[in-house]
């Protein structure tokens, strides 16, 4: 009755912990709809989508080899799916830096390392060891997907602001980690037990930076919890951004509008042309009004 009873139980974490990935594998659709929409990334890194997808293809090849684990196989699959149709939306909306960089770490690490170790794998006559190596190697990377959003942590604390967190996407990778922790424990697969073990400690590390940096956030007039609600408008992003490049692109709108009232004036002059073209040329008023000048003093004000 006991390993009935270990075996039911390995059963409903494995289901727990299956649901509970799938939700973290969906926490990000808020923000790359918000990509979609703003047709660009605005800075957002690709590094946790890559790590979680080489995670996700060598969890799925150990599952293979292991057997009697479809709950891994299951969760995997959809991830991998999951994790490239983000990278592939990132790919289209990034600045080339940020392409060229998210493609280079793909063809290096997702393609080029997970094939040699399938290959190399692949030539190990002993089936123990082989499942025993591609364990430890998963093991690694398994611990990457908890460690990538730490990447994050630099920006946390140089800006004194956790805009850019997700206290429920944080909050759901550690309860994941301790399902699937119970789990592994349970079926006794130190593979995919001791990760987890990890993946709770840096959890706990995110969620004690969002409550350390909570308070500064709000007293700066940011949302909590942005990455599942991107409600600000470009304008807010941009000034919590503070990118040169948004700078010079606000110069220029201030610019063509500026333009634009001066061309409104310059109509309702015309009727007055011929009256100060009768006038002397040094009893001119100074035309310091023209779209010219407020183009240049608008050029100067820019360069400070």
């Amino acid at each position: 009755m006991a390993p009935l009873n270990l075996h039911l139980m390995a059963s409903i974490f494995g289901i727990l912990g299956t649901v509970g990935s799938f939700l973290v594998y969906l926490a990000p659709i808020p923000t790359f709809y918000w990509i979609y929409k703003k047709k660009s990334t605005y800075g957002f890194p690709s590094l946790p989508y890559s790590v979680a997808l080489f995670s996700a293809m060598l969890t799925l090849y150990y599952a293979f080899l292991k057997t009697h684990s479809m709950i891994i196989i299951a969760i995997n699959s959809l991830g991998i799916l999951i994790e490239t149709g983000y990278l592939v939306l990132f790919m289209i909306y990034a600045p080339p830096k940020s392409r060229i960089f998210t493609a280079k770490f793909l063809g290096l690490f997702n393609v080029l390392g997970f094939g040699l170790i399938v290959l190399c794998t692949c030539l190990i006559p002993n089936d123990f060891l082989r499942l025993k190596i591609v364990g430890w190697v998963t093991i690694v990377f398994n611990v990457g997907v908890f460690a990538a959003p730490l990447t994050i942590l630099k920006h946390v604390i140089k800006t004194k602001s956790c805009e850019f967190m997700s206290f429920s996407l944080s909050l759901s990778l550690t309860l994941c980690a301790v399902l699937w922790f119970f789990y592994g424990l349970l079926i006794r697969d130190l593979f995919i037990a001791a990760p987890n073990v990890l993946g709770f400690i840096f959890g706990i590390v995110q969620m004690m930076m969002f409550y350390i940096y909570r308070k500064s956030t709000r007293k700066a007039g940011l949302p909590i919890d942005s990455l599942n609600d991107q409600t600000l408008s470009t304008n807010r992003r941009v000034a919590v951004l503070e990118n040169a490049d948004m700078r010079v692109a606000m110069t220029i709108i201030d610019i063509g509008t500026q333009i634009q009232l001066k061309a409104g004036d310059a109509k309702k002059s015309v009727k007055t042309d011929d009256h100060e073209n009768q006038l002397p040329k040094q009893g001119r008023p100074e035309d310091k009004g023209s779209p010219t000048t407020a183009l240049g003093l608008t050029l100067r004000r820019a360069s400070i």
